[in-house]
């Protein structure tokens, strides 16, 4: 397998839709989540994908999807090395892409780990495009495409997206996202809501599949994405969105997003 490396990207014309291609990595995901949908195809070795639902292990070919707000983690096998490419596209591009426009519904995916030669093939043309290919109308045309044709023969469209109901839960979210710079403790946001520390744990971490800590932690990276896309510097970026210093703010960057905060920049 070739030399480790890996490559991040936007394509800023398709709605700074973000692209990832590694090369013989071994690396492991922790738990995360994603804002819009994930749209991946290992192209050499083996990837574990595990969510709250099960195990998968995908070999060459096949398609991961991951839908957005799905918490998922995993990575290599083993220790061995593999190598996939991934885009994210955002919830409104793929609502654009929806073949009906009668259901206000985003698609669902009941089956993450899809075995479609077809559509291997398809995501693998997209994602050489997405690199290679200058022209935005092929660009774009090769996307709506494969989300529809994704959505067409593989959604399970009768089942709502990931979406907390909870008031209580989804006020907590609303203060960790407006708060992200804080670090309230436990306690503080369970009076928020009134309830005991313990059950608010519990409340939350069912409905989002995350405690509240690893959540902060996902609302801060995801503010830091967008602060280091905007040109900001890395050590102003990590004090800014609540981590303790440099260091602290790349090992957990790598660690959810795959790349370092400079080569994420590089990608810019």
């Amino acid at each position: 397998m070739a030399k480790p490396q890996a490559k991040l990207w936007r394509v800023q014309a398709l709605n700074n839709v973000e692209c990832l291609k590694a090369i013989g990595i071994n690396h492991a995901f922790d738990r995360h989540i994603h804002n819009g949908f994930g749209l991946a195809v290992v192209d050499q070795g083996r990837l574990a994908y595990r969510t709250e639902a099960g195990d998968h292990l995908l070999e060459p070919g096949d398609v991961l999807v991951i839908n957005p707000g799905q918490v998922h983690w995993g990575g290599t096998v083993d220790g061995d090395r593999y190598s996939y490419r991934i885009v994210y596209p955002a919830c409104e591009t793929v609502a654009r892409a929806m073949p009906g426009q009668d259901d206000p519904r985003l698609p669902y995916f009941a089956n993450n780990q899809i075995r479609d030669r077809c559509l291997t093939q398809r995501l693998q043309h997209l994602m050489t495009a997405l690199e290679n290919d200058p022209i935005t109308l092929a660009q774009e045309t090769f996307l709506t495409q494969i989300l529809a044709e994704l959505v067409t023969r593989h959604a399970d469209q009768s089942i709502d997206p990931l979406t907390p109901e909870s008031q209580i839960v989804q006020c907590i979210r609303d203060y960790l996202e407006a708060f992200y710079r804080q670090n309230p403790s436990l306690t503080e946001l369970a009076n928020l809501v009134q309830m005991k520390p313990l059950r608010l744990l519990r409340t939350f971490r069912k409905a989002m599949g995350l405690p509240p800590h690893a959540y902060l932690l996902q609302v801060r990276i995801h503010h830091a994405k967008a602060q280091l896309a905007q040109g900001h510097a890395i050590a102003e970026v990590a004090i800014d969105t609540g981590f303790a210093d440099q260091s602290h703010f790349t090992r957990h960057f790598k660690r959810f997003v795959g790349v370092t905060p400079g080569q994420y920049v590089l990608g810019c």
